[in-house]
Formats: C-alpha cells, sequence, structure tokens
C-alpha cells in the first residue's frame, strides 16, 4: 500500500483542541464536522448543507450514518471507524452505516501523514482516526444530551445514553433519531469528555463483527464495476504491449461492425472501446487492428535485468541508506563472515476486483466513482482533463474487491482513461471503463524486481561484528508527486524500509542503495520495502543462529534487549507455538520450524512457522502462530483477519508468484500462470495479540513481512537448504 506511513512516524496529529468543530441541522437532522486548520476545504461534496461536511449524520429516521476518511478495500477500516463513533456516542451498533467520504481534504485529512492530503494506506487508517472519530461521537453524545435535557427539564448529567436510545430515571425515552434536529441547535461543545478506557463496551470487544459480512457473503455489495447510470457506456481499452510503447495508428472499422459498439477512441494511454455493454466492449476491443511504435520501449527481459542487477550489487551502492560505527572495518576484523545474495521478482498485486472507474458530468459538475485511494489526487486530476474546477469534482469512493496498493497510483491511471474517454465523446454518456485481469497483470504496476547483497561478520565468539547491506531495484517513489518529500539525499525510503532501521543491537552497520533506471512501472506493493527486506534480515540473522551454534529465538532475544515491545511479542509467538519445548517425538524426516519478526508501519509481528518439504520439493506450510502488537486492538477479530489475510498473501508470494517478462513483454496474463495462494495451501493460523494501552496502529500490512523469512527458516531447519532466490517453486532442489 501507499508508503507516506512506511517509515517509523513521529505522531504528528494534532491535539484535539487545534480542531474546529460545526454542526449542522440536515433534513432535520444532525450532522457534525472538524475540520483541521491550514487544510484546503472543499465544496465537492454538495450532498452535505454544512461547508463542514460531516463527520457523522443522524437522521431523523434513527440511521446514523458515519462519513469515512479512508477507504475500505476489505481491511475493514469502516467497521473500526464506525466502531469508534459508535463507543462514544452510545448508538446501537445495528443503527450504523458507512459511507466512503472524499474531496475535502480540510475535513478528511490523513493525520498519520501530517493531516493535509487524503488517502489510506501504510495501515494508517486506525491511527489517524482513533481520536478524530471518537471526539465527533463524543460531540453528538453530548449535544443530544443537551438536548433532551432541555426538552424534558432535567439536569444532563442524570441522562445516559445506551444502545441508541437517550433515557432519564424519570422514566422519559427517546431514540436519538428523535432528537437530533433539537441537538443541531445545541452549542457545540468547546471541549469535549472521551469515555475512559474502563466504560468501552465495544472498542476491544470480542464479539463485535463486521456489518458488512452479510452483503458481501450474499453478493449484496456494490463494486464500481457493478454501477449502472441510465445511457451508461461501458469501455475496455487495449494498452501497448511494451511499457513505453506509442500508438502508431488503428483501424476502428472491424470493432464498430460489432453489434453494441457505439465509438472508439484514443486516450493517452491506448485505444478504448464505447459499447452498449461489457461483452460488445469485449468483442470490440478483440477485432481492433493497432499498430505499435516499439522503438522507445523498455525490452529487456527478466533474465537481462536480474543479471545486470546482481553485477550491480557489486559495486558500491550509489547512496548511504543507513550508517552507525564502521561496518567495513568491524569487518576487516571479524573472525567469519557469512555472505549471501538474494532475488526477488516483480510481483502483481492481482486483485480479485480489476480496476475501474464510472464518469458522469452534469452541467459544470463532474461525478466519479471509484477505488479512490488518494481521492485528492484523483479530484484534481479528473478536473484537469475535464476542464472543471478541483471542486466540481464529486468523487463516489466505493468499496473494492481487494487493493493491496494497486489503487494508490500517483498517475490515477484508469481516472485518466475513464476522465479522457469520456471527453472524447464530449461527455454525452455516462462511461464505465473496465479493465480485464489481463489489462492489469499486462499493463499493470509492479513490486520491484530487487536484489540484496548481505555481508555479517561474526567475532571468534559468534557475536555479530559487522553488517553490510547492499540494495539494488527500482525507485518506486522517482517521478511522482512525491519524491520530493520521501527521496531523502537519494535515497528512496520505500527501498530500504525494515533494513535501515534494524532493531538489533548491531553497533556496526551499514545499508547502501542503487536505484536502477529500467522501463517497468513500479508501484508500493502490500508492505513495501519490508517485504524484502524482512526476508533478507530475518534469514540472515538466522544464519548467523547456526553459524554461532545459538538458539534463533535467543539469539533474537539478546539483540533486542533494548528493545522491550519487540521482546514482548517474540515471547507471546514463542510461547503459544511451544518453542523450545521438548516433544516426547522427535520431528519427522523434512519438518522443519522456523521463527521471523518485523515491525512495519508501528506495528509489530512475530511468526512461528511449521513446514513440510516432500522428496519433490513441495514445501507445505502446515501451522503459522503468529503474535501482534498493535497497540491497542480496536477490533480484535478483525485484527486476527488481518494477520491471518496478510500471512495468506505473503506465502502465496513466496511460494508461487511472480511477473516474468520476455523481452520485455509480461509473459502472465492471469490466475492461471500467476499463482497466489490457493485455498489447500493456507495453513492453519493461530494469531494472539498483546495486550496494550498504547494507541492503535495498524494491521492490513504488518502481517505480511515475517512470513517469508519464518518459512525459509523452517525450510532450511527441515532440508539445510537456504532459499534465497524467490518464489521458492523454482527455487528448492527436491
Amino acid at each position: 500500500m501507499i508508503a507516506f506511513a512506511s517509515t517509523e512516524s513521529t505522531d504528528p496529529r494534532p491535539s484535539r483542541r487545534q480542531f474546529l468543530l460545526a454542526s449542522a441541522a440536515a433534513g432535520a437532522g444532525l450532522t457534525l464536522g472538524f475540520v483541521f486548520p491550514g487544510a484546503r476545504a472543499s465544496a465537492a461534496d454538495a450532498t452535505t448543507p454544512s461547508p463542514f461536511a460531516a463527520y457523522l449524520r443522524i437522521a431523523p429516521d434513527n440511521s446514523i450514518t458515519v462519513l469515512a476518511a479512508h477507504m475500505d478495500m476489505g481491511q475493514g477500516c469502516y467497521n473500526g471507524i464506525a466502531t469508534l463513533v459508535a463507543e462514544e456516542l452510545g448508538a446501537d451498533w445495528q443503527q450504523i452505516r458507512v459511507e466512503g467520504a472524499s474531496g475535502n481534504p480540510a475535513l478528511y485529512g490523513n493525520l498519520a501523514w501530517g493531516g493535509k492530503v487524503q488517502g489510506t494506506g501504510g495501515s494508517s487508517a486506525m491511527r489517524s482516526s482513533f481520536e478524530r472519530y471518537r471526539l465527533a461521537g463524543a460531540a453528538a453524545r453530548t449535544m443530544l444530551t443537551a438536548a433532551a435535557a432541555e426538552t424534558w427539564s432535567v439536569p444532563a448529567h442524570e441522562i445516559r445514553i445506551e444502545k441508541g436510545v437517550l433515557a432519564h430515571a424519570s422514566g422519559r425515552s427517546a431514540r436519538l433519531g428523535d432528537l437530533a434536529a433539537a441537538a443541531a441547535l445545541q452549542p457545540v461543545p468547546a471541549d469535549l469528555r472521551l469515555k475512559p478506557a474502563s466504560d468501552w463496551t465495544l472498542i476491544g470487544s470480542e464479539s463485535l463483527r463486521r456489518f458488512d459480512s452479510a452483503d458481501k457473503a450474499g453478493g449484496h455489495e456494490v463494486y464500481t464495476i457493478d454501477i449502472r447510470l441510465p445511457g451508461m457506456l461501458t469501455a475496455t481499452i487495449t494498452h501497448p504491449p511494451l511499457f513505453g510503447a506509442r500508438l502508431k495508428s488503428f483501424d476502428p472499422a472491424a470493432a464498430k461492425a460489432v453489434a453494441g459498439v457505439v465509438d472508439v477512441v484514443t486516450t493517452s494511454r491506448g485505444v478504448v472501446v464505447l459499447a452498449e455493454d461489457t461483452w460488445a466492449a469485449l468483442r470490440g476491443r478483440d477485432a481492433l487492428l493497432i499498430d505499435w511504435d516499439e522503438s522507445t520501449a523498455e525490452q529487456r527481459g527478466s533474465a537481462d535485468l536480474l543479471a545486470a542487477y546482481h553485477e550491480i550489487a557489486e559495486r558500491p551502492g550509489d547512496h548511504l541508506a543507513a550508517e552507525r560505527g564502521d561496518a567495513q572495518r568491524a569487518l576487516a576484523g571479524a573472525a567469519r563472515i557469512i555472505e549471501a545474495t538474494y532475488d526477488f521478482p516483480y510481483l502483481a498485486h492481482a486483485a480479485l476486483e480489476p480496476l475501474a472507474a464510472v464518469v458522469a458530468r452534469s452541467g459544470d459538475m463532474l461525478d466519479v466513482w471509484g477505488g479512490h485511494q488518494m481521492p485528492d489526487l484523483y479530484q484534481a486530476v479528473a478536473a484537469r482533463i475535464a476542464g472543471v474546477p478541483v471542486d466540481h469534482v464529486r468523487l463516489r469512493v466505493m468499496k473494492t474487491g481487494g487493493g493491496f496498493g494497486r489503487r494508490a497510483v500517483p498517475d490515477a491511471d484508469v481516472i485518466v482513461e475513464a476522465v479522457e474517454t469520456a471527453k472524447a465523446i464530449g461527455f454525452r454518456a455516462p462511461v464505465k471503463l473496465v479493465w480485464t485481469r489481463e489489462n492489469d497483470m499486462r499493463a499493470g504496476r509492479y513490486r520491484p524486481m530487487m536484489v540484496h547483497k548481505v555481508r555479517v561478520g561474526l567475532t571468534a565468539g559468534g557475536e555479530i561484528a559487522g553488517w553490510h547491506h547492499r540494495i539494488v531495484g527500482q525507485s518506486i517513489l522517482a517521478g511522482t508527486p512525491f519524491e520530493k518529500v520521501m527521496i531523502k539525499d537519494g535515497v528512496d525510503l520505500t527501498s530500504v524500509e525494515g533494513a535501515s532501521n534494524l532493531p538489533y543491537a548491531i553497533p556496526d552497520l551499514r545499508v547502501e542503495v542503487t536505484n536502477t533506471k529500467v522501463g517497468v512501472p513500479v508501484l508500493w506493493w502490500r508492505s513495501v520495502g519490508h517485504t524484502h527486506t524482512a526476508y533478507v534480515v530475518e534469514t540472515m540473522i538466522d544464519e548467523v543462529a547456526s553459524a554461532s551454534g545459538r538458539d534463533p529465538l535467543a539469539l533474537r532475544r539478546a539483540l533486542l534487549k533494548d528493545n522491550p515491545r519487540h521482546r514482548a511479542v517474540l515471547d507471546l509467538a514463542a510461547a503459544k507455538a511451544g518453542w523450545g519445548v521438548p516433544s516426547a517425538t522427535p520431528a519427522a524426516a523434512g519438518h522443519g520450524r522456523g521463527i521471523a519478526l518485523h515491525r512495519s508501519f508501528d506495528t509489530t509481528v512475530a511468526e512461528i512457522a511449521d513446514v513440510s518439504v516432500d522428496g519433490k520439493g513441495h514445501v507445505k506450510v502446515e501451522r503459522v502462530v503468529c503474535a501482534v502488537d498493535c497497540g491497542i486492538a480496536i477490533n480484535p477479530d478483525q485484527v486476527r483477519a488481518q494477520m491471518e489475510g496478510g500471512i495468506g498473501f505473503g506465502l502465496g508470494a513466496i511460494l508461487r508468484e511472480q511477473i516474468d517478462l520476455a523481452a520485455g513483454r509480461v509473459e502472465q496474463g492471469n490466475f492461471d500462470a500467476y499463482l497466489p495462494l490457493r485455498i489447500e495451501d493456507m495453513p492453519a493460523v493461530e494469531v494472539h495479540i498483546v495486550a496494550s494501552s498504547e494507541s492503535p496502529t495498524g494491521a492490513g500490512e504488518p502481517g505480511v513481512p515475517p512470513i517469508g523469512p519464518a518459512v525459509a527458516n523452517a525450510v532450511a531447519a527441515a532440508t539445510g537448504q537456504r532459499v534465497r532466490s524467490l518464489p521458492f517453486a523454482q527455487n528448492i532442489q527436491a
């Protein structure tokens, strides 16, 4: 996902007194909004009568709508945000609804990113929302209570709100919706009292379940691809077959001859067929005759690039990402050196729902439906293309069928294509642009191919004397709007995170990076740089333990002597897995256990994997025990789900996933060739949450990084083989 928060944060959230509050009557109900000073306001959300828009709306029918600042891609942030509001308000869980909000960073700016940009990523939704949405709920509770006190002529402190009902000992009671209009006339509280943790009934509840599970399980959830508007045309696109190729010419005649095809147009990114329905659009696209100019395209294959990266890794890096002590001197004096080179392939996001966007223009207002992970950026891009003011672009934020970073695209790819297509036909009809899976697999954005070279020196006593780490791969941020902020001294933080900030007590450390120039578009992929750095660091730690004859858990504990929260996570995982407990029966041949620990996005996760490897080199992950410290677990069941999902996601990547380039063309096109984890490969997973009173961090991404090294270390324990070239399927010897 987005890498804004991939560096360890310094918590830039404003204090509660820095918010401005406002309320407004909306259809005789109550709306509440908070504004973060200094952010840009917008009138794009014309559905709210208040210039503050709203965080929550209480309607006369007693429904409560929460406007979520973050987009839900399946990670459950809508559930978390609703929990915060309902907790403070005293609402009944059944009366809560959630809508995605966008187009107003003054209201919805991500506080974990500084508050001036709206966006979802870096496992920051709960960190950004924890206080803000509780304040919204508390403000509503205070104003509703004041309205009830005034109506009933009783002291406000004698009124209680439970399960959506205001009640007084005199027997008077009312639903929240009954008093919403009166509450809107109350002064907005200048100071707010949040419930103490001891009074929480929803936050941290083990019994609270997601409110959208039934709709998803029953197929009732509406995604962008499901939207149908009167007169809408469906559009499909043909992209260049090589990255960097350009349109030379095309013949639309055969496409236009297909029944149902309405038009064929060009955009800056390809040729688009518009039709009355998806089937006609696809048939028309297949009939197109296109000639591409490939003279300036990237034409190297994966093998060429990998060979070049290995050569680069033998030379000093272009930039210094981290240095403490003198690693080179320490290595020169080491009694023993462990040296290894690792390589990681390009990876696709492969979300189940391919990209789609719907565009409709009415007068000078432009509506854009989609999975808007960075709405501010998309709003500006859509406005520029359509030729309307930014605040005349109304973004409709849809839930999405997965994302894993793919929907946070700095060049707003599908938005650009959809708006350009609608503009090409003069906005005469709404347009739904739909990508096929092959579009996404062959013209998408990828986790960069990476190569690492590491040299670790050991003393005669087996202690780590020095750590020298080189990283080679494409920069995700170079050339994007985030380059100025997130590339420092030539170092793209997303290339080195997890390696440049090692938690281990290694006094002599040097991390270098070289960012390569390749024409393949790259993007953050769930957990971003941590996906490869964690693998390298945690398997090398395991090799050090093996070389020095130490237990891998004991070595990590010793190196984390100054990080008690890390050690607590390790200890919990080890205790639950029974690490080190003698077994009554010896481990069977081909079976092994491995451990890994990693901190990403301010959350620490330890995973212990039990694996078996058969005579054909097939790896079966039998069981994973996971421990996580994410601060306060707002929805424990959701945290467990995210850890389980992250483990499955990461397992698919290390076992079989890879994007191959042959002479610049992506070879994989669908799930028959690109192989995410199959259900039969999913291990039994136990997730244990460290009890904490610290502010919540995130759970969407941190479950991914440790699973690869945990499995690799288990495979090494089972077979003696160290897998340093991924995926496993091609690199384990039978």
